[in-house]
């Protein structure tokens, strides 16, 4: 099938998450991905303790549809070997720290004489320069330096992260538009992606009205919303229910709805802004309501008036949910070959003239031949 990216080449010489997420969503897009390893491999090999046949299940999560090759990028020969690959590349991205990205050559300075068009993105954690630049960088440091644990969990409690890799997705994600903005302009050139500058623009609304009015950012109860009332969990009879409340026309349903037609003239609880400034009012009213039915029979009733509900549901539940199956997000990676499946989560993007094609994570090494073939006699 004809994909978007079909005929783009991609060098990725990066490990764990970041830069390899990166890499996986531009394969996903139909790039070919040349993913360079040590001789020990991408540590991400090793890092989950599930091994499904040939394959670490963490690796395969994050590097399936691309060729691997080994090289020693700290000697001449595997500098000249990485030269090579570039010379018909689109691209290089790497999530290696600074001194490492320096040290190899990994920047567009020194490989824009294999090729002028190179488009080289640097994913580090404070960027390539600046005092930060090579300290050590993991989501977790970011987003304790940013606001964001400080911003989550209850404020009874100790800060939180967020419960998946959040800093490292959305820097793959940032990389990968930087990555394909350079390509479409068609020039080669540095680009510079820092996972701190990522997750401070993605704090935009409430970075926004710290810097503009110095309104300081706490953590609510229940994951609450800062200006919205109700946006929040819930407790019900058997669980918890997210409930997202925006225009007055849906709060007037949702009072008729629950029987509390009295609310919609309240003057404390008839407006967004009245909600807000009588936010503890509205929310125990609220939650004596809701916990006299399960939060599946709340969806029920809520739903089909377009008021935004949803019961809190596990990974476990959601990756075998109906929706699931019906976006046709799990994928079998090794559906091409016999042995047992190799389950992953597909591509969100969807396409309607072309399907994204699945395969395997490479074996290290597995496409030296590929990308360095022998001479011809």
């Amino acid at each position: 099938m004809n994909r978007p990216l079909e005929g783009i080449r991609i060098i990725e010489i990066g490990h764990m998450l970041a830069g390899p997420y990166c890499g996986l969503l531009l394969a996903d897009l139909g790039a070919e991905i040349v993913k360079v390893e040590p001789r020990e491999g991408d540590i991400a090999r090793k890092i989950s303790p599930h091994q499904i046949g040939a394959h670490n299940a963490y690796f395969a999560s994050l590097n399936r549809n691309k060729k691997s090759v080994v090289l020693d990028l700290a000697s001449e020969e595997g500098r000249r070997a990485l030269g090579e690959i570039a010379v018909n590349a689109h691209a290089l991205i790497t999530n290696l720290r600074p001194s490492a990205i320096k040290k190899l050559g990994l920047t567009y300075d020194r490989l824009k004489h294999w090729n002028e068009r190179l488009v080289c993105v640097a994913l580090t954690g404070f960027g390539l320069e600046g005092p930060y630049a090579d300290r050590p960088a993991y989501d977790y440091v970011v987003q304790a330096m940013t606001g964001i644990m400080a911003l989550t969990g209850d404020p009874e409690g100790a800060p939180a992260k967020a419960g998946y890799s959040a800093v490292d997705n959305s820097a793959g994600i940032m990389a990968a538009v930087g990555l394909l903005a350079k390509i479409i302009h068609g020039k080669g050139g540095q680009v510079d992606v820092a996972m701190y500058d990522v997750m401070l623009s993605q704090l935009n609304y409430l970075a926004g009205a710290t810097l503009n009015t110095g309104e300081r950012q706490e953590r609510l109860a229940n994951s609450a919303h800062p200006y919205i009332v109700p946006a929040q969990i819930f407790p019900t009879r058997d669980g918890w229910l997210a409930l997202f409340i925006t225009h007055d026309k849906f709060w007037e349903k949702f009072c008729l709805e629950i029987d509390r037609p009295e609310w919609v003239a309240n003057p404390r609880f008839s407006t967004m802004a009245a909600r807000r400034l009588h936010r503890n009012e509205v929310v125990g009213a609220i939650e004596a309501v809701l916990g006299t039915a399960s939060a599946s029979e709340w969806v029920d009733r809520l739903a089909p008036l377009g008021v935004v509900a949803a019961e809190i549901s596990t990974l476990s539940n959601a990756l075998e949910s109906a929706l699931t199956r019906h976006r046709g997000l799990v994928v079998d990676l090794n559906s091409s070959q016999s042995g047992e499946p190799l389950l992953a989560i597909g591509s969100a993007i969807k396409f309607s003239d072309s399907q994204p094609e699945y395969g395997p994570p490479p074996l290290l090494d597995e496409h030296h031949d590929d990308i360095f073939p022998s001479p011809q006699p």
